[in-house]
């Protein structure tokens, strides 16, 4: 029986609105509200209680001006109905009268609805799977082979392959020990000899022929270790990222789970989850149900679903938004892609009470304006760094080192065969009696001119 001082305590208040809007505002001295902990909805700070339902709460107090006082509900549940008909948990205290509002993570359902008033959900959330990332298996996809690598390292080394064979091939043309005669012999080392000659090195295969200057055997030895470092790396995380994901079994969904005996499962022992299962009339589920009752699976909290997930060998069944905190605070749990069975979270008030619309009302106005959305993001932010993260995909930055190396051989090569001509040039110099920058330009002229040379050669 609800207790006739909590009912007169409570007046409405209609206010018309300029454009014809009729709001009601409930007012109270102080409203009791019953609650549960559970993370993150409601949690101990102290002598405090934090959480997203503490918050949402006094976004609602806010809007609807009301004083209220919270407390834990004494059994510790959430509310089931009996045989006999009586209710415990948070809507027992609601329907008896010993609380005016239940704000936690209560599952809109027909038979609550029926005893109590629930508003507008406040979070949409479904049933799905939590277990263990080392046994689900996923299909390999035609691209995993490129998995050990980011796209930003496949595309620094792209550049370094192109850059590298630019340059065998400027000083394949500026040293004289590559090309001694420009005015009659081809050069041997082309831009297309030096694409394949890069290409070579990072299969560990010799494409000759090999550079003989110092210049251009400095670039070839840089190039090599780059590739050797490169693969060793590459089949190094290729060879840890298949052996981490390899795995018994492939479990996607519900019917993946219900057709093996493999690993253990269940859910919360009361809950409208396993009520869902109870009705359904899924082949599939009604599996899962004869399953979890005849190993008699079924856990007492969240947290104890969570630990035996977290053991192995276990997969428990719950609300997708319990599942998704889970992931996010312990990073070797995943939660399986499909859900199921959507609903919603509610706010619970005694039946028939004035205040259902008004926080239905207030409810959809913090979704439209974002505030729903920012409370989900504070209290489900993920401390886990993600997969692409990991040392499975290096990028760029974690081999900066070795391109570091290749940039330094790189330069140093094209200084040396640029030394090696100005040698040349000086010694010519002294021959014929000329001026050395001149015939160091003159040299310079003949090696880079690309298509000229044979007709100046004809000439």
């Amino acid at each position: 029986m609800v207790r006739i001082s909590n009912m007169l305590g409570i007046v409405s208040l209609c206010v018309v609105l300029l454009l014809g809007t009729e709001v009601c505002i409930a007012a109270r001295q102080e409203l009791i509200i019953t609650t549960i902990k559970q993370d993150p909805y409601t949690m101990s700070k102290g002598s405090q209680l934090e959480g997203y339902c503490m918050d949402l709460l006094a976004e609602l107090a806010k809007k609807l001006g009301f004083k209220y006082k919270v407390h834990l509900v004494k059994d510790g549940a959430y509310g089931r109905q009996d045989e006999g008909g009586n209710w415990n948990g948070m809507i027992g205290e609601v329907v008896r009268g010993e609380a005016d509002l239940a704000v936690a993570p209560l599952t809109l359902t027909a038979a609550r609805e029926k005893a109590v008033g629930m508003t507008k959900p406040y979070m949409q959330t479904g049933i799905s799977i939590l277990l263990r990332k080392d046994i689900v298996s996923e299909e390999a996809g035609f691209f995993d082979f490129l998995s050990p690598f980011s796209g930003e390292t496949w595309l620094g080394i792209l550049i370094a392959y192109f850059v590298t064979a630019v340059c065998i091939c400027i000083v394949g043309r500026l040293s004289p020990c590559e090309w001694s005669q420009p005015e009659t012999e081809p050069n041997r080392i082309t831009l297309l000899h030096s694409l394949w000659y890069a290409a070579g090195a990072l299969s560990l295969q010799g494409a000759g022929p090999h550079p003989k200057a110092v210049s251009g055997r400095v670039i070839s030895c840089t190039w090599w270790l780059f590739a050797v470092v490169l693969l060793a790396c590459y089949f190094s995380s290729l060879s840890s990222s298949q052996g981490s994901d390899s795995a018994p079994l492939m479990i996607k969904g519900f019917e993946d789970l219900a057709n093996q005996d493999v690993i253990e499962y269940g859910t919360l022992a009361g809950s409208s989850t396993l009520a869902f299962f109870k009705n359904s009339n899924n082949p599939s589920y009604r599996r899962i149900y004869e399953h979890m009752e005849r190993r008699k699976s079924f856990v007492s909290s969240m947290d104890e679903g969570v630990q035996r997930a977290k053991e192995g060998n276990y997969a428990f069944i719950g609300e997708s938004v319990s599942l998704d905190l889970a992931v996010a605070r312990h990073c070797e749990l995943v939660r399986a892609h499909e859900v199921i069975g959507m609903r919603g979270y509610s706010i619970v008030t005694p039946l028939g009470s004035p205040m259902l619309k008004n926080l239905s009302v207030a409810i959809l106005q913090l979704s439209e304006a974002g505030e729903l959305a920012y409370l989900r993001t504070k209290w489900w932010a993920s401390s886990c760094i993600p997969d692409s993260a990991k040392g499975s995909s290096l990028r760029a930055h974690s081999m900066k080192g070795i391109f570091l190396v290749l940039a330094i051989g790189l330069g140093i090569g094209v200084l040396l065969s640029l030394f090696e001509l100005t040698s040349k040039s000086r010694s010519t110099a002294g021959e014929q009696k000329k001026s050395c920058c001149a015939v160091l330009t003159q040299e310079l002229s003949r090696r880079l001119r690309m298509t000229k040379t044979k007709g100046d050669q004809e000439t």
